[in-house]
């Protein structure tokens, strides 16, 4: 019961923050706590000092934008411009803009793109050049981001939650996403 309220108090917090609607984390809740524990700590597994923020920004928003129309990629833009994220990044990122983001979101942004079509001819010297510039420490970060960011929109549609689309704001600037990222 404890485990239950704290966790309850946890997503209150979560919502009012970044505006958005968790109704199918509470669910989860609802159901087994043990479980949204579980899920919370296996989206978490990505150490985010192994790669540069922008790469793990531009991994992170490709993954959301393969599996949503809207609120968890507004969600992902919303923390990471919380974490301090050039929003003008985040904008080309969201718009597939490589030149507008840097070389470094947009190495990870090709890879993460890449990755989710298993192409894997444009992928493997992505990978690569991941690894001769950052390591393969970054490599595993930035796999396991783009992994989590699938996660929660993934849960939401299974659950029945994911029937919103929304335009993603970035910074109070509206951003059309180039398209569905995979």
């Amino acid at each position: 019961m404890m485990l239950r309220a704290y966790l309850s108090r946890w997503l209150d917090r979560f919502e009012k923050a970044f505006d958005y609607d968790a109704s199918y984390m509470r669910h989860v809740l609802r159901v087994s706590p043990k479980s949204l524990v579980k899920f919370g700590f296996g989206t978490k597994a990505a150490d985010p000092k192994a790669a540069p923020a922008e790469a793990l920004a531009a991994a992170g928003l490709v993954g959301a934008m393969s599996e949503d129309c809207g609120p968890c990629v507004q969600v992902g833009v919303d923390i990471a411009t919380a974490n301090g994220m050039d929003p003008a990044v985040l904008r080309a990122i969201i718009a597939g803009d490589e030149a507008a983001m840097g070389e470094t979101a947009a190495l990870a942004y090709r890879f993460a793109k890449a990755s989710l079509a298993r192409d894997m001819e444009a992928c493997d010297p992505l990978r690569d050049e991941i690894v001769r510039r950052w390591g393969d420490k970054a490599l595993v970060a930035i796999g396991l981001t783009i992994t989590a960011a699938r996660m929660y929109p993934t849960l939401k549609y299974a659950l029945g939650y994911g029937k919103a689309c929304s335009r993603v704001v970035v910074a109070g600037e509206a951003v059309a996403p180039l398209k569905r990222a995979a």
